[in-house]
């Protein structure tokens, strides 16, 4: 599905991006989560950001306002975190009006009873218009599916933008190359991020960099990162922003165009013109999302062989 997000002449102009490494705090009131957002937003439009990217479970740190017991349980931090998403939507809302920018809002768990009683893992982003989209998880770790309870949501989507074409894969989904294939379309893709380990944030990381050298795009990982001592579901995180696109032509030959410091809170910075990836597309070294059905005509069963 595309939806069509503050879209305008513009399209496919530059864009400035500030992906975060953000860290996750026990609040003393809705108040100060207002303030700690304010704070961020401010900062990165202040700096030019046309766009910005949370990370995957970020909203988490709204458990905390339901007390230390609730946000310490797994079941009672689900239902904590999705009471308080309409209010902080409306607050992202604001924000991207009154900063003129879009904004990935932080993933949390939402119960939608069009979907499931379990709550799905859901992205919202917010464009300065007050439109806004969402964005499901396909694909759940086995935290998730088997100690959370956290189920799949609706399906892919991508958004039309004065900016482009984007699309969203959360953390895990980003490590399935046909749900990157889906999002072809893309110009860039977002990837938020909450992983645990050191092992987590580098299979999320490839997963970006694989995608961006398969759809010939760029990719943008946001992370959760630190310690969070009143939660069992994100105790420990480890991550840094990053920018990714194919290693060709315009682009760095790692493929890295930007990257944070590991495990430093604080924003990351790419500006990303577009029409290098449309060149990269229509004439790189390589062609890998031109040539990718070239796979289903040919016989992909290995053959098997023994030798020696």
């Amino acid at each position: 599905a595309v939806a069509g997000l503050d879209a305008s002449p513009e399209q496919g102009c530059d864009m400035k991006i500030a992906t975060a490494a953000y860290p996750m705090d026990f609040l003393a009131s809705w108040q100060a989560y207002e303030e700690k957002l304010t704070r961020w937003v401010s900062e990165a439009a202040g700096e030019g950001a046309d766009i910005l990217v949370f990370p995957e479970y970020g909203a988490m740190e709204l458990a905390t306002l339901a007390g230390r017991a609730a946000a310490q349980d797994l079941e009672l931090s689900l239902h904590a975190v999705s009471d308080r998403i309409p209010a902080a939507d409306a607050l992202h809302a604001r924000l991207a009006e009154a900063h003129g920018v879009y904004i990935l809002a932080a993933s949390a768990p939402f119960f939608d009873a069009e979907i499931s009683d379990r709550p799905v893992n859901r992205a919202r982003f917010f464009a300065p218009d007050g439109s806004m989209g969402i964005q499901d998880k396909q694909i759940m770790t086995r935290f998730e599916r088997e100690d959370w309870g956290v189920v799949a949501g609706g399906p892919l989507r991508l958004f039309e933008t004065r900016f482009g074409t984007l699309g969203i894969l959360i953390c895990y989904d980003c490590e399935f190359p046909l749900l990157g294939r889906a999002m072809s379309d893309a110009d860039v893709l977002l990837v938020p991020s909450c992983t645990e380990a050191l092992t987590g944030y580098w299979r999320v990381r490839i997963g970006a960099m694989a995608r961006a050298l398969e759809n010939q795009c760029v990719t943008v990982m946001s992370s959760t990162v630190g310690s969070c001592d009143w939660s069992e579901a994100v105790d420990e995180n480890t991550g840094a922003g990053g920018f990714f696109g194919p290693p060709d032509t315009g682009f760095p030959p790692t493929g890295v165009m930007a990257e944070g410091v590991l495990n430093h809170s604080g924003w990351t910075y790419a500006e990303i013109d577009p029409h290098r990836i449309s060149h990269v597309r229509a004439d790189g070294v390589v062609l890998n999302r031109r040539h990718w059905n070239e796979q289903s005509g040919r016989d992909v069963i290995a053959e098997t062989r023994r030798l020696g």
